[in-house]
C-alpha cells in the first residue's frame, strides 16, 4: 500500500519557520521525483518545490525562492520542506507528491495545514 504521510504543519507567526516532513512507503522512493504542492482556500493547487535526487538540484516556485528549501533522505524515504521567513500568503494545505520518473504515476498525501498569522 502506497502511503505519503505529511507532518509538521501548524500555526506560526509571520517571519517564523516550519519544517514539513513527508514519510513515504509502499513504493521505490528513490525512483520518484518528490514535490511539495500547496493549496490555499479558493485557489488552485500550486507547485512549491521539486527534488529528484538527494543533494541534487531543486526547483522552486518564484514565490518561495530564497525562503524554502526542499531536501530528501532516500534511506529514510522522507522528503522535507524547510520554510523560513513565512508570510501570511504562504498559509495553505501543503501536499506531498511522488511522481515516477519517466512514467505517468503520481501519488499524493492527504496534506498538512500551515497557518501564518500574528
Amino acid at each position: 500500500q502506497v502511503l505519503l504521510v505529511e507532518s509538521g504543519g501548524g500555526l506560526v507567526q509571520p517571519g517564523g519557520s516550519l519544517r514539513l516532513s513527508c514519510a513515504a512507503s509502499g513504493f521505490t522512493f528513490s525512483s520518484y521525483a518528490m514535490s511539495w504542492y500547496r493549496q490555499a482556500p479558493g485557489k488552485e493547487r500550486e507547485l512549491v518545490a521539486t527534488i529528484i535526487s538527494p543533494g541534487g538540484s531543486a526547483n522552486y516556485a518564484d514565490s518561495v525562492k530564497g525562503r524554502f528549501i526542499i531536501s530528501r533522505d532516500n534511506a529514510k524515504k522522507t522528503v522535507y520542506l524547510q520554510m523560513n521567513s513565512l508570510k501570511p500568503e504562504d498559509a495553505a494545505v501543503y501536499y506531498c507528491n511522488a511522481k515516477r520518473i519517466g512514467f505517468p504515476i503520481n501519488y499524493w498525501g492527504k496534506g498538512t495545514l500551515v497557518t501564518v498569522s500574528p
